[in-house]
């Protein structure tokens, strides 16, 4: 089992995926919502509790985690990356493996092109992962599963050849 992560304040998506012999099947898509009006530092406590009760619930292999990307710096990039950061923490206080792709390398994996928009990205991961998701931040949590799913073998031979 594959955990993506599409990382946000107000809205994280996540999404389980069971890849097993080349095909990929989406079990679990969702999103952890947290409100302006509650208190940063419990958003953030919020974010870590939904990414950890996804953790209890699975068994997971791997966690894809969408990365940064060139963002002027601003309050809102401040909250993005704090965001990031009690995710990532959480993930890997659950032991589980996490690797960060480029929104770019995501898009890539799903749609074959790097610039692709956030209707061809839900369009192909519903395709590839037999998946409805709900939003575009689970679409985005499927898409990194996926591009993490898909580099699998490679990443597996180049440990075995070290």
């Amino acid at each position: 089992m594959l955990l993506g992560v599409d990382p946000g304040l107000a809205s994280t998506g996540y999404a389980v995926l069971r890849a097993s012999g080349g095909l990929l099947r989406a079990t679990e898509l969702g999103t952890v919502r947290t409100s302006p009006d509650t208190p940063h530092a419990q958003r953030l406590c919020a974010l870590a509790d939904g990414v950890a009760a996804v953790l209890e619930r699975h068994r997971f292999e791997a966690a894809a985690v969408e990365s940064w990307f060139a963002h002027p710096v601003s309050r809102t990039a401040m909250a993005m990356a704090e965001a990031r950061g009690a995710i990532l923490a959480q993930i890997a206080r659950s032991g589980v493996p996490v690797t960060e792709y480029s929104p770019n390398a995501i898009k890539s994996a799903v749609t074959g092109h790097g610039r692709a928009d956030k209707r061809q990205v839900r369009l192909m991961v519903g395709r590839l992962a037999d998946a409805e998701p709900g939003s575009d931040h689970a679409a985005d949590a499927l898409a990194a599963a996926i591009c993490h799913a898909s580099g699998s073998p490679l990443r597996e031979a180049i440990r075995r050849a070290r």
